[in-house]
């Protein structure tokens, strides 16, 4: 298991990931700034010492391994499955996208969405699992064409036109009055 942190800033001395890389994160998270009384509180936990030399190991690796082998074991019905991958193709056509998602990004947005569906306590993912998490797991496996970028067109607003267009499952989209 690898965390990774990128500072948008400073890339001097450094080289943007190729797409065949960036493909192999799982997700791509922005935290963005702490707020004020937060920052507070990194400065006085900073003061005397480093935070990190109190960090101490919360699990064992068969603890962990158990953990995914549980989130493996959440039910995915198969109008999920096919919404996944029903996303995952809209990358793979959509006019200002020069390079979609790869089924590499089908399984992360599969696994993230079991994963959340544990830890909200369900043993099965919703569609709504799934919407979460489109973005983090696939706008930095995504590249927008040079012409959309251009018009400032961001891989997350095309998800965001995406989940817009695919249908979810189980969603009645007729309109008007119920059948």
């Amino acid at each position: 298991m690898v965390m990774a942190t990128q500072n948008p800033i400073e890339y001097e001395g450094t080289f943007p990931l190729p797409e065949a890389q960036l493909d192999r994160f799982m997700m791509n998270i922005s935290l963005g700034y702490p707020k004020a009384a937060d920052e507070m509180n990194i400065l006085d936990s900073h003061q005397h010492h480093h935070p990190l030399d109190d960090l101490a190991q919360i699990m064992t690796s068969e603890e962990l391994v158990n953990i995914q082998q549980q989130v493996r074991a959440i039910h995915v019905d198969s109008s999920i499955r096919e919404y996944i991958v029903a996303i995952s193709n809209a990358t793979r056509s959509h006019n200002n996208i020069y390079l979609g998602a790869s089924p590499r990004g089908s399984l992360a947005l599969f696994r993230t969405s079991q994963a959340l569906a544990a830890m909200r306590g369900r043993g099965y993912v919703i569609p709504d699992d799934v919407k979460i998490l489109v973005k983090p797991t696939l706008a930095h496996r995504i590249i927008v064409t040079p012409a959309a970028r251009v018009r400032a067109v961001t891989s997350t607003a095309i998800l965001d036109e995406i989940l817009q267009s695919v249908p979810v499952p189980g969603a009645w989209v007729g309109g008007g009055k119920g059948r």
